[in-house]
């Protein structure tokens, strides 16, 4: 058991170093444009989102709902180009 431990330990620092040396890289960026990039990405994981929901849909008017949900994120994320 104190094998299995170990190694999801080693697995995770593995893991967790690529995205340490991403974050020095984005911490060069001024503020200012880590929000919007931030901002960004938020809205790119909700549309994910909503257009997974949408495919596993089986009721019209909830499927409508999220149609209008995807299209008032697309707008948000065209505004923010």
């Amino acid at each position: 058991m104190a094998r299995g431990w170990e190694s999801k330990s080693v697995e995770e620092q593995q893991s967790a170093a690529p995205s340490t040396q991403s974050s020095e890289n984005k911490n060069s960026r001024p503020a200012a444009e880590q929000a919007v990039a931030r901002t960004r990405e938020a809205l790119q994981l909700a549309r994910a989102r909503i257009q997974q929901q949408l495919e596993a849909c089986g009721n019209p008017r909830y499927a409508e709902q999220l149609r209008q949900a995807l299209d008032s994120l697309e707008k948000q994320l065209v505004q923010g180009e």
